[in-house]
Parts: C-alpha cells; structure tokens; sequence
C-alpha cells in the first residue's frame, strides 16, 4: 500500500558493529568506574575487555615497585578442558621486568600498543619476542594478541592488558583489527582511571588498617607478642565471617575493628597483665574488666567502625553455652562480630607462645575448637572455620612471631698460659 504524501516512514535500522561496540564500550566505563575493590576490578578489567573483543584468553599486569606483577589470567580454551575446575596457573603474581626481553614489559616500558596477527611469527627483527611457556605448559597455541598499556591522567603506564586469540561470531580465529584497537585503547584508558582509584581506595584501607593496627598496639604495648596477635587474630576474624557468607563490606569492618578487642587493656595492671603464672581469683576478675573498660573507652559510637568494635571489645569473652564474662550472654544473645573474635582470639591464643605460657600445637588446637563446637563457641563460627582452615593456617604461618634470640653466653675465664 502506498504511502500518503507528506507522510514519512521510519525504519529502525539495526545498529552497525560499530555503534554496537562505543554503545558497549559506554557501558563497561560506567561498569568499571564503579568497582573500587581492587581484587574484583581486576578481574573484571579482563572479563570485560575479553568480551568487547571477542578474545579467548587475556591477562593483566600491574606495575608495583619498578616491575610488572602478573595478577589476572582467564583462558576458556583451557578452562572448557577441566570444567568446573579453575586450573591454577603458576605464573600468576610472578613478577617480571619493564624491559623489552617480553611484550608486556615492552609495551610498560614504551607506552606502545602492539597488535600481533600471530605470535609465533614475530620477526627476529623486532625488540621483543614471544616466550612459549605458557603455550607448553598448557598445550595452548597464542596467535593474534593485542597488548595494550593502562596509563594514568599523567600518561604514566600503571598497567598492561593483553588480550589473546581473537575470535569472529563463529568463534573462528582471527586477527584483532585497527579499528577494534582504536576502541581498545579507549577502554584501556577508563580502565586505567578505575585501575588508579581502586589502588588509592585500597591503600587508603591499608593506611587505616595501619593506623588501627598502631593504636591497638600502643593500647596494649606491655604485652610483647600484641602486633603479631592483632595481625593474625584480626584476618583469623575476616576469613570466619567471609565463610560465613558476610559481604566484602561486613568482613572489612571487622577485619578493622577486631584490632580493638582488647583495648580495656589499658585499665589493666602491670602486675596483672604481665604475670608469668596463673592468676588469683581477685586477679582474675580485674582482668575479666577489661571488656567492660573497653567498651566504656570505645564510648559513644558515631560510625559503624567504633560501634562494631565496642561490641567486639565487650563481647569477645563471652561463651555461646552462657559460661562467658562479663555478662554470662548465651547463644544468639550474643552479637555474631563477638562471636567470631571470640574464636579468632582463643584460637590465637592457645597456639601462640605467652609469657606464662608455651604454645600448643596446632593439631592440638584444632582439634580443641572442634570438641568446643556449641560449647565456647558457636557451631556456624567453627563450621566456618573449619571451611576456611587452610587460609587460617597461611596466616598462622604468615604472622608468626620471630624465634626469641639465644640468650648470650657469659664469657669463659681464659685459658691459664702453658
């Protein structure tokens, strides 16, 4: 039928692949410059480039202390072989130098893109060269790969993209093109920006961390063995509540106000906090007042961080039977944070060598936290600790106390002449 005059038709035309790539390329800024956990944003820097490419595999670098720190690999190839499974490459946190010896430590060095049809046919020419190691290793074979350098507002190269195996629609290989590198070094430069405000976001953390951990310190600085307990009983508490299922932000808020358990210390005598033997009944119960004096230093709390560790500090000796100090709280009574430190801390404790006592081994210790299941603590906190036990005994192991150093030997009387 034909068309009135004066009348207009519209057609709705099917965006071209090259609108549908900058509409894309709108939305993974958006996507990444709203992630400020560092760990997650990595990945995602990877996962997102991989698919506004079309790539079967990539990596990404980061550039820490003069050196290039390998931190993210995903690889479908590999991963359709061993489904269900991620294959743990050994490479990953190796560092290598900004030097030309390999792609990505050239293009960190020269701020250059490289796009490469194929890398097993790099002429001996060029400054660069391929290391097939993965390759073997894998029984892999890199072709294309688009190397692409993350640089910051003040063209600083903070990292280094690669991006492997290009694929068209069918999945079939193919070369990256010049216009897809162009759209590349755009998302390189969002990602970049993110890249920048997750690792000041994160160092931020590690400052306040720091700073808690200090001051934690400081509160409790007649006690010699404080900065490795803190340093182990804190993430001890951040690896219950993450098998416990608590978001990154609740696991955070822990991990800093943990530190704070004991700073009722302070209100503790010398005479009593350093005692080498056990503690009389009177003495016992001055030290049991350290959780309320903790509570009442910790005062009026105006933010989730002072709030969450008063409740740690008055709470982390109670017992989920009702057996606990100072206020015999029973099962659900007691706040879940008091809860999880107070395992953290008793774990910590027995396993860890005090002035008045040698440690205890840790099968022993273990084995302990599972017949107090229900008892001292409560069965989700040591169900949750048990799950993650292996990350547990990694920063057992991490924050050890260093060996005491042998007492010197009294000098020997020389030797009478012949």
């Amino acid at each position: 039928m034909p068309v009135s005059a004066g009348i207009s038709q519209k057609t709705t035309m099917a965006p071209s692949r090259t609108e549908q790539l900058i509409s894309n390329l709108i939305k993974i800024g958006i996507a990444l410059t709203s992630e400020h956990d560092l760990d997650v944003l990595l990945e995602q820097i990877v996962t997102e480039a991989r698919r506004f490419t079309r790539s079967d595999a990539g990596s990404l670098y980061v550039v820490e202390d003069g050196l290039l720190r390998f931190v993210v690999s995903q690889n479908d190839t590999i991963m359709k072989r061993q489904p269900g499974a991620v294959p743990k490459n050994p490479y990953l946190n190796r560092t290598i130098p900004i030097s030309h010896q390999s792609l990505a430590g050239y293009v960190a060095s020269t701020g250059q893109i490289l796009n490469i049809r194929d890398a097993y046919k790099i002429p001996a020419s060029e400054p660069y060269h391929f290391n097939k190691d993965f390759d073997e290793k894998y029984m892999y074979r890199t072709r294309s790969l688009m190397i692409v350098p993350l640089k910051d507002p003040q063209d600083k190269v903070i990292g280094v993209l690669q991006l492997i195996n290009a694929l068209d629609a069918n999945g079939k290989a193919v070369a990256f093109s010049g216009m897809v590198e162009e759209l590349v070094l755009s998302l390189a430069s969002q990602a970049a920006v993110a890249l920048k405000n997750a690792q000041l976001t994160a160092q931020i953390k590690k400052a306040h961390f720091d700073s808690i951990l200090r001051l934690s310190v400081a509160a409790e600085y007649r006690d010699r063995d404080t900065y490795y307990h803190i340093q182990r009983m804190s993430r001890y508490s951040a690896m219950i509540s993450k098998h416990m299922g608590w978001g990154k932000a609740e696991i955070d808020l822990l991990l800093y106000a943990s530190p704070m358990h004991d700073v009722g210390k302070l209100g503790v005598p010398d005479s009593i906090l350093m005692k080498p033997g056990p503690l009389t009944h009177d003495e016992r119960k001055v030290m049991e007042g350290h959780t309320i004096i903790g509570a009442d230093i910790l005062g009026n709390p105006d933010s989730d961080l002072i709030r969450v560790a008063k409740s740690v500090a008055l709470t982390h000796h109670e017992h989920f039977d009702g057996t606990g100090y100072p206020y015999g709280l029973r099962g659900e009574r007691i706040p879940m944070e008091g809860r999880i430190v107070s395992l953290a801390d008793v774990f910590d404790a027995l396993s860890s060598r005090r002035c008045y006592k040698p440690p205890m081994s840790l099968d022993h210790v273990i084995e302990w936290v599972r017949q107090e299941r229900g008892k001292q603590f409560d069965p989700a906190c040591v169900d949750a600790f048990f799950e993650g036990v292996d990350e547990i005994l990694e920063v057992y192991e991490k924050y050890k106390e260093p060996a005491p150093e042998p007492a010197a030997k009294e000098p020997q009387p020389a030797a009478p002449a012949g």
